[in-house]
């Protein structure tokens, strides 16, 4: 009997290791929160402070740059907060947050991210600012939902609720901000503050 329970063991173990070494487990719960946050503030600094309101497909604003600006410091913010977060994590765990498993899920995420970086870049630079939101929101889901595939099922959950958010606000862009706040904002702080219940504490 105690044989048996020592090859259920070894096996749990070899599975775990299996686990670690296919999956990038170094996402943190306080980044999830965090982007989100960052998120939040920013559609308020736009909506706000700088009065960005694009209710229709053709959209001429002259202080667009200042929004673009707010929207690059949020992704920044963002992206810092998750890699020293996941270093600090991994470390923790005594592993390392740059491997095989973490350059795989960037290349996953970076090729949906990269073409629908061009193509929101050239639908702006045409007028066309309504469609930025439901783009960005779609292209992130897809992003993340092929992410999902080298990290926890969460990721790709997630990845569908911003792809339905995107899909959902090209029917009605007139609420792209509202969109892009409940996707970016709303969503990340829920997922964050689910992460760090469900597998931090």
């Amino acid at each position: 009997m105690k044989e048996e329970q020592d090859y259920l063991k070894d096996i749990a173990e070899i599975r775990s290791m299996m686990e670690r070494s296919s999956k990038f487990l170094s996402l943190s719960g306080w980044a999830g929160i965090l982007a989100g946050t960052y998120a939040l503030v920013g559609a308020w600094i736009a909506h706000s402070l700088l009065k960005f309101r694009p209710d229709e497909f053709f959209y001429s604003y002259s202080n667009l740059i200042n929004v673009l600006l707010t929207a690059a410091g949020v992704l920044g913010l963002a992206l810092v907060s998750a890699l020293l977060d996941s270093r600090r994590k991994a470390n923790k765990r005594e592993e390392s947050a740059w491997n095989a498993t973490s350059r795989r899920l960037l290349v996953s995420m970076a090729v949906p991210l990269f073409a629908g970086g061009i193509l929101i870049f050239i639908l702006i630079s045409n007028g066309l600012i309504g469609l930025a939101a439901p783009l960005t929101l779609l292209f992130y889901g897809l992003a993340l939902y092929n992410a999902g595939h080298f990290t926890i099922k969460e990721v790709r959950v997630m990845g569908f609720v911003q792809m339905l958010l995107g899909l959902l606000n090209a029917f009605f862009v007139g609420y792209g901000l509202l969109f892009w706040a409940i996707g970016f904002g709303v969503v990340h702080v829920l997922y964050g503050i689910y992460m760090h219940f469900r597998y931090e504490r």
